[in-house]
């Protein structure tokens, strides 16, 4: 029986990655691609659109 091995774009530089045990950074490609995405983290650089909400509106 063969193992089909999936591959996965890496999501800081989207370069294939093996999904596999084998690749200790996954979904990432290497170390560095891991840093740049926690950088993004701790710099806020990701963020979700949202709505104010008055204090009126948030009180029950």
């Amino acid at each position: 029986m063969t193992e089909s091995i999936t591959v996965v774009r890496c999501p800081t530089c989207r370069g294939d990655v093996r999904w596999e045990p084998a690749s200790r950074y996954r979904p990432f490609c290497s170390d560095r691609c891991k840093l740049i995405d926690l950088g993004q983290w701790a710099e806020e650089g990701y963020r979700m659109p949202a709505a104010e909400i008055s204090p009126s509106e948030g009180e029950f």
